[in-house]
């Protein structure tokens, strides 16, 4: 047993063959759980999750079927995460965001939720389907990132980002449509197949 703050969470191993329900949490057939994890109460996960070492999942977060969690995540209370996301190391998901389903988050990227810490208020953003946030990216409170937008690595974003746009830099800006990423995308593979 381990407290922080007001929350209590239990350590423990999870059976890898059949579907459970303990603690109050609900999880699917066969999640895939490293060492370390520390899950809080009535948190939900889907079918084929697989979550890494050392993450930390706070109460009544929602983890949709076939995602990944990476090493050392800190995934806040009430978050809810999509179908089939790919969340990378060392991502900080605040209290209550929103990541809908097929959505990549990079490594070292914080979703935060507090304009003014320590606030009542807390806005957290949103990220909608099939969007892409680079390494080390910040997405700042009440940001909603469109469907299908990518934010480049180390970006700051201070606004909401349109759906299929790329934005870059800090604060973030849009620099180019995701039709026009594409094209450039695919001369730099033609490119490297070349060599």
């Amino acid at each position: 047993l381990m407290e922080t703050s007001n929350t209590t969470f239990k350590l423990f191993k999870l059976p890898r063959d059949k579907p459970i329900k303990r603690e109050g949490n609900i999880m699917s057939r066969k999640p895939k759980m490293g060492k370390g994890v520390i899950v809080g109460e009535n948190v939900e996960f889907g079918g084929n999750v697989v979550v890494w070492n050392y993450v930390v999942i706070g109460d009544g977060a929602k983890i949709g079927d076939g995602t990944v969690i990476g090493s050392f995540c800190d995934i806040g209370k009430n978050v809810v995460i999509g179908k089939n996301c790919n969340v990378q190391a060392h991502v900080t998901i605040s209290n209550g965001c929103i990541v809908g389903d097929n959505v990549f988050i990079a490594p070292n990227t914080s979703l935060l939720n507090d304009r003014y810490p320590k606030s009542e208020l807390l806005t957290p953003p949103t990220i909608k389907n099939n969007a892409i946030i680079g390494g080390g990216a910040t997405i700042l409170p009440g940001v909603t990132i469109g469907e299908e937008a990518i934010v480049a690595g180390g970006s700051v974003v201070t606004k909401d980002v349109k759906r299929k746009t790329v934005v870059l830099g800090v604060p973030a800006r849009v620099v180019m449509t995701l039709k026009e990423y594409e094209a450039k995308r695919e001369a730099f593979i033609k490119v490297r197949q070349l060599r």
